[in-house]
């Protein structure tokens, strides 16, 4: 199976990056997760929020340009339902069983455009607090992986 992480922004602290790299390595028997970085839009100071819709609109087209054929997406989004991590470890049996990919979707510090929220196949929310979207990028990679855990039935701490 192929995850696809879409995110807009890059991580410029080293921890973050150093608990991605660690978990990208757990991930490799169980798929292969592959990051696609997209530059932000920029905010200009002081903006309005038709300023900031535009944003998330020019962002928005560049996201779903990005989203490979085939892929099931599946949008990161705070408004989202609550998901546990047995339901993520059941999504990824799902799609392994009808062989097909996922692409996880994480907008910038504006959020997500309503054509991104639109055009996903499943929208969902790890909390209903407030992570910044470089930090919610490691929480994603360590449910994943959690997640295939769960699904082989194999240990991993609670």
């Amino acid at each position: 199976m192929q995850i696809q992480i879409l995110c807009v922004g890059r991580i410029k602290d080293g921890y973050l990056n150093e608990g991605i790299a660690e978990f990208s390595k757990r991930l490799k028997p169980y798929a292969s997760v592959f990051v696609t970085e997209l530059s932000e839009v920029k905010v200009p100071d002081g903006a309005s929020r038709s300023s900031e819709m535009l944003v998330k609109e020019r962002e928005g087209e560049k996201i779903l340009e990005c989203v490979r054929d085939g892929f099931m997406t599946v949008v990161l989004d705070p408004n989202a339902p609550l998901i546990s991590s047995e339901e993520l470890s059941s999504l990824f049996g799902t799609a392994e069983l009808s062989g097909r990919n996922i692409c996880f979707i994480i907008g910038g510090p504006l959020g997500l455009s309503p054509a991104v929220l639109a055009a996903a196949d499943r929208k969902v929310s790890f909390s209903r607090l407030t992570f910044t979207h470089t930090m919610i990028r490691l929480i994603l990679f360590e449910q994943i992986y959690r997640g295939f855990r769960i699904l082989r039935n194999e240990p991993y701490h609670k």
